[in-house]
């Protein structure tokens, strides 16, 4: 009976692995036809960023509730009024800083970690802020078991950076702001450059390249986007 009892272990191990291994390889083909589709033909061609957007398991980045949507061409609600922004938004606003392995980014919105994911698997080291504290530990234990090791997270209000790292090569901010902060200009290295929505959180808002130059700030609208309001006030207590 014992060895039934063991062959029938052995069976349902197999099974529960193939189906796995299985869903695995079809969430790495939605990953793939993101890519192509989403962003590839928007124009976005950086090698190191399709690796990371093929790579990072965006799946693991949403609620349960919401996985079946985890590939799709929109944000997703990750609770707290908050969202994990679409994948081409991700792919682009990583490449228009210009991304350098040795670089120091500095991300403001941490959210659910997808984007900082995908700053990790590029940059060596990465800084992330998120001012909902919830949030912010999630992200932190779940970019921990994945493995992400070059990667600090600091509850706190992102308006004012994080100083005691500074200065930083890039900056990715992933909330609007009605003007850029001006600590994190301070912040932001000679020669670098910043991603940051500008505008009101009720209407549609421009996404703005900043590049600091050794006596001038110089910014280029790039697109139309909407995103979550740049939160300052912390909140205490869960949903």
């Amino acid at each position: 009976m014992k060895v039934f009892r063991w062959i029938g272990i052995i069976i349902l191990f197999l099974l529960s692995f193939t189906a796995v291994k299985g869903q695995e390889e079809e969430y790495a083909r939605l990953r793939e036809r993101m890519v192509v589709k989403q962003i590839e033909n928007r124009g976005v061609s950086n090698p190191k960023v399709l690796k990371a957007m093929r790579k990072v398991p965006r799946h693991l980045f949403v609620p349960s509730k919401y996985i079946d949507e985890a590939y799709e061409d929109h944000p997703v609600p990750i609770g707290y009024g908050q969202t994990i922004s679409q994948p081409y938004i991700v792919a682009y606003m990583t490449e228009v800083i210009d991304p350098q392995p040795d670089d120091k980014v500095l991300e403001i919105g941490t959210g659910s970690g997808y984007q900082a994911a995908i700053l990790t698997e590029i940059f060596d080291s990465v800084f992330t802020i998120e001012i909902i504290p919830p949030l912010g530990k999630r992200a932190r234990e779940r970019l921990q078991r994945l493995g992400y090791g070059n990667i600090e997270v600091k509850i706190a209000d992102g308006y004012y950076g994080w100083k005691e790292h500074a200065p930083f090569d890039a900056i990715v901010v992933t909330a609007a702001a009605e003007y850029i902060p001006p600590p994190l200009l301070q912040q932001l290295k000679v020669g670098g450059k910043m991603v940051i929505p500008v505008g009101s959180p009720f209407f549609t808002q421009m996404l703005v390249l900043v590049e600091k130059k050794e006596n001038e700030i110089v910014t280029k609208n790039l697109m139309p986007v909407q995103f979550v309001p740049f939160r300052r006030e912390k909140i205490q207590k869960d949903e």
